[in-house]
C-alpha cells in the first residue's frame, strides 16, 4: 500500500483513509474523549462531591451557572442533549421534589419560565422538553440533588444520531451557550 497526503489538517499532511489499516466503511467518527470521565465514574458522586452543592461556590464562567436566585440558580448541563440544556436546581442538597420548599418551588418554576423565554429568544427554538428524574432508578445523573431539566428542542432536531448511534452532535461550546444566555438573562 502506498502512503500519500492527500489532505493537512492546521499545515500538518494527514493520510488518506483508504491508506490506512481497516477497511474503509461507510461511519462517520463523531470523537468525544470529555465524555470519558462521565463514562468511566458513572454518574453518581459520592456524597461529599455533590456537583450541584459546588458549583455556586465557583465563578459563573467555572460552573455555567447562566443565572442566580434566591433559592435556586440555572446551570448549563455539562453533558447536554442540545445545546442550551439547561438545569435548575435549589441551592439546598434535597433529592426529590416534595423535599423542597414552597419558596424552592416557586423560584424553580419561575426560573424555569424565564430560561424558557431566554432561551428561545436566544436559540429561537420550537419547544422544550422540561422534567425531574426522581432517583436514581428514573434515571436521575445525580440522584441526591433535585434538579430539573429544560431541554430546548427544534422541528428539525432529530436525526439518526441519536436515534440509531445513540449519539448526539452538539454545534455549539458550552461556554459560547452559557455566555450567550448569561447576557440575555434578564436583570
Amino acid at each position: 500500500m502506498t502512503s500519500y497526503h492527500s489532505d493537512e489538517f492546521d499545515g500538518v499532511p494527514t493520510d488518506a483513509a483508504a491508506d490506512l489499516a481497516g477497511v474503509p466503511d461507510a461511519f462517520q467518527r463523531l470523537w468525544t474523549p470529555h465524555r470519558l470521565v462521565y463514562i468511566q465514574h458513572g454518574q453518581q458522586p459520592d456524597e461529599h462531591a455533590c456537583p450541584f452543592c459546588r458549583a455556586p461556590q465557583l465563578s459563573d464562567e467555572q460552573s455555567l451557572i447562566v443565572a442566580r436566585g434566591e433559592h435556586a440558580y440555572v446551570l448549563l448541563n455539562l453533558y447536554p442533549y442540545n445545546s442550551g440544556h439547561l438545569l435548575v436546581c435549589p441551592y439546598r442538597h434535597i433529592a426529590t421534589y416534595d423535599e423542597a420548599t414552597a419558596d424552592e418551588v416557586a423560584e424553580i418554576g419561575e426560573l424555569t419560565q424565564v430560561a424558557m423565554r431566554t432561551v428561545k429568544e436566544v436559540s429561537r427554538c420550537d419547544g422544550f422538553n422540561i422534567g425531574m428524574n426522581q432517583g436514581r432508578i428514573a434515571g436521575a445523573g445525580i440522584a441526591e440533588h433535585l434538579h430539573q431539566h429544560i431541554v430546548p428542542r427544534w422541528a428539525l432536531d432529530s436525526n439518526f444520531f441519536p436515534i440509531i448511534a445513540g449519539t448526539k452532535a452538539l454545534p455549539r461550546l458550552l461556554g459560547e451557550v452559557r455566555e450567550e444566555i448569561a447576557e440575555a438573562w434578564p436583570r
